[in-house]
């Protein structure tokens, strides 16, 4: 009895004070970089400078108190919600995607809401239902998890939610089944047949963009997929058209330097860049801070994945681990797409950089889980 106590008494819980500074220096970072890259478009738009980035606080102030909220439950509590999210997320989409709930932006129908006023983006919710039901099979299969057909049985569960994203939203589609793809990598511990599939893709990419030309005659792809391909190859042979955005992102990269131009100097943003606080956020970081100023960005995304490791391999069990890696996957890949579409690395896919791209209901969501990975953090324990 005494060596139990005492060893009650050893032990402390722990909670990752550098994750959740990470997260506000960049929450914090990005409303500056809204108010940047906004503050010309937004004069001419409304007459006020500030009209962005008091959205985005807005929201951030909401993703804050969500945030909270969540790392306050114990995490074990969302397992139980898992099929029900799954079930609600699956009902968004098939809302959106056939019924006059979807509203349509540039052609495409990626908003839920009510005649035209859009209340939220409809993918980002559904990230956050397949990551909880996808840890929630993983810790229920976890003794069957390396046969190869279990693994193809819960990408088949979790298809109907990204073939519905992928419909109208390709790039999150892309991390839809990115997420479901590293989460059964990091759950199995037969790693072959996923770097296998790697190669695969990888393959199939490389002749899409040889064979192009032919795949656009076979009308293979959706012509504006197609359109997206030949501007990545050759963007200067599109500069009037799809090519414009990618190019003026180029152009802001290459003009900062290794300093940058300065905070708030960036010539880019004035007009050339089109929406230069969302998706092309970060060329306008490399204009003004330079390639310093990226790369530190960088760092501190990597320094946040970094502290999704730790947590996931110090977390209590199965089910927080897989939770952790889920959110640490969506991240990851997020960021990783956004900065290669805006060095026109792959083509343009229309992706937003976390925590510091404009748009609501992504920083809402995102902060959503970082508080479900706090939470999991809140509950590993260490001897003194």
């Amino acid at each position: 009895m005494a060596d139990q106590k005492k060893k009650k008494q050893q032990e402390m819980k722990y909670f990752d004070y550098s994750l959740l500074v990470v997260i506000l220096f960049l929450c914090c970072f990005g409303l500056i970089m809204v108010y940047s890259c906004s503050s010309y478009a937004a004069q001419l738009k409304s007459g006020d400078s500030l009209f962005y980035l008091k959205k985005q606080g807005m929201a951030l102030l909401i993703g804050i108190a969500v945030m909270i909220g969540v790392s306050q439950i114990d995490y074990h509590k969302y397992a139980k919600v898992a099929v029900l999210g799954y079930v609600l997320a699956l009902i968004l989409m098939i809302l959106v995607n056939f019924t006059p709930l979807g509203i349509e932006y540039n052609g495409k129908k990626r908003w839920f809401g009510f005649g035209e006023t859009s209340l939220f983006q409809a993918a980002e919710p559904v990230k956050v239902a397949l990551i909880l039901s996808m840890a929630s099979l993983v810790n229920r299969f976890s003794k069957k998890i390396d046969l190869w057909r279990l693994q193809i049985l819960l990408v088949v569960v979790e298809a109907p939610l990204i073939f519905l994203v992928t419909d109208n939203n390709l790039s999150s589609g892309i991390i839809l089944l990115g997420i479901v793809f590293l989460m059964l990598f990091v759950a199995s511990r037969k790693k072959l047949r996923f770097f296998m599939a790697v190669a695969l893709v990888v393959g199939m990419a490389a002749l899409v963009t040889v064979f192009a030309d032919q795949i656009i005659e076979l009308k293979i792809l959706k012509e504006y997929q197609m359109e997206r391909i030949l501007v990545w190859k050759d963007p200067t042979a599109y500069a009037l058209e799809g090519g414009h955005q990618v190019l003026q992102g180029l152009y802001a990269i290459g003009s900062g330097g290794l300093f940058g131009k300065g905070l708030g100097e960036s010539m880019q943003k004035l007009g050339f860049v089109p929406e230069a606080q969302n998706d092309m956020v970060f060329s306008i970081i490399c204009e003004e801070l330079g390639l310093f100023g990226a790369v530190c960005v960088i760092l501190l995304f990597l320094f946040m994945i970094w502290r999704f490791v730790v947590i996931a391999n110090n977390a209590p069990d199965l089910f927080g681990a897989m939770l952790v890696v889920g959110i640490m996957a969506h991240i990851a890949l997020q960021v990783i797409l956004n900065v290669a579409v805006v060095t026109n690395t792959i083509p343009n896919t229309g992706i937003t950089l976390p925590f510091i791209s404009y748009g609501g209901t992504s920083v809402v969501f995102l902060m959503m889980e970082m508080g479900a990975a706090l939470s999991v953090s809140a509950r590993i324990k260490f001897e003194r």
